[in-house]
């Protein structure tokens, strides 16, 4: 295994022409101030690779640690407004760092700023995949923050780990770098035991991986070890490799992309998804859950059916016809998400029967399928009896 996962990176970093990059706080952040000594390293690292070719998307934290900076106070303060204030005040002065760092290396950058709400409207999604697309066209380097002044509960993405996989599927990355303050994932916290071992290599992101990244706090931001885990899981569902590795390394970025043995790397699917599945499986939020049972089960994840309604057991939450709707199996293991053809209320009505025996119960039959398959995103896996 090690082998061939070994030469499975090489040949990923070899052939990836499209990479989103994400630098956490830790890299950025000195002293409760930005670290423009990593900055400029990162933005000539990612200069350079542009110039042999390659599309690069930065993800970048670190506007907390520059407004604490520029507005001289010691820590962060607890109540959210003063967050969102210091956020909205840091994000104009890291901007102006990177601007002043890709100058040196004749590259212009632009500041996009998102909220989930953002990428969950079709529209919008489309819109700003464009918007990159037209960037990266023109040699310009994207620069992508979560909007922390009007983000709150209902529309955030909850950290940068899952905003820079949000941006991997929304431009169908070749790979998602997450650069942090540690070598990568460890059976336990390296910085509290030395006798931790580096996982070099994940095909399967099983419990005992969500165990050891949960004993891996971080010291700044909002996400540690295990929201990289739940970004890899994501990306790697839809056919897409992370790495994860020390940002603060020499020429990291280099190093990645020469096939050098750094990090841990996590191996995808074989099959990628399509960008409107990856929409619909990780840009929506469900309003409901359809509780499936083995046959169905099988049916969608080894067959690559619909779901039908004679397949359904239970109906979580009242949404209307359209809404992306969550479906698991009776242990509770989450499948994926679809958009439905029917309403909850009808849906209960059907549930359990076949399609031919759906006229009869509510009048009418527009649809054999409660979801078909081309609006169904398989997003989980289980193993059926």
């Amino acid at each position: 295994m090690p082998g061939t996962a070994l030469q499975t990176r090489k040949n990923t970093m070899a052939s990836a022409r499209r990479a989103v990059v994400k630098v956490g706080s830790n890299v950025l952040t000195r002293d409760n101030g930005l670290n423009l000594e990593a900055v400029h390293s990162i933005s000539r690292q990612i200069c350079t690779l542009i110039d042999a070719g390659r599309e690069i998307v930065l993800v970048s934290s670190g506007a907390m640690a520059a407004g604490l900076r520029k507005l001289g106070l010691s820590k962060r303060p607890d109540e959210i407004p003063k967050r969102q204030a210091i956020a909205a005040v840091g994000q104009a002065g890291l901007m102006m760092e990177y601007e002043k760092a890709f100058e040196q290396y004749g590259k212009q950058v632009a500041q996009i700023l998102l909220t989930g709400d953002g990428l969950r409207q079709r529209r919008r999604y489309l819109n700003a995949r464009n918007t990159l697309h037209t960037l990266m066209a023109w040699k310009i380097v994207p620069v992508i923050n979560e909007n922390d002044t009007v983000s709150v509960e209902e529309i955030k993405f909850g950290d940068n780990d899952n905003l820079s996989a949000m941006i991997a599927l929304l431009l169908d990355a070749d790979i998602l770098i997450n650069l942090t303050d540690i070598d990568g994932l460890y059976n336990k916290d390296p910085r509290r035991y030395p006798d931790a071992e580096l996982i070099s290599f994940v095909d399967t992101i099983h419990r005992d991986i969500e165990s050891y990244a949960s004993a891996i706090p971080g010291a700044l931001g909002t996400g540690g070890m295990l929201s990289k885990i739940r970004a890899a899981r994501k990306v790697n569902t839809a056919g897409i490799p992370m790495m994860i590795a020390c940002g603060s390394k020499t020429d990291i970025l280099f190093r990645i992309f020469d096939g050098e043995e750094h990090g841990s790397f996590f191996i995808p699917k074989k099959q990628k998804m399509t960008n409107r599945k990856c929409w619909i499986g990780f840009s929506l939020k469900p309003g409901g859950r359809l509780r499936i049972d083995d046959g169905a089960a099988r049916a969608i994840l080894e067959k690559g059916k619909s779901l039908l309604p004679i397949g359904i057991t239970a109906v979580e939450g009242e949404f209307g016809i359209g809404a992306p709707v969550e479906f698991q199996n009776g242990g509770s293991d989450v499948l994926g998400v679809g958009l439905v053809n029917y309403s909850a209320a009808d849906i209960r009505k059907i549930m359990g029967l076949r399609s031919d025996q759906i006229q009869k119960r509510l009048g009418e039959k527009p649809y054999d399928e409660v979801i078909h398959r081309d609006n169904l995103s398989i997003t989980g896996e289980c193993e059926i009896p």
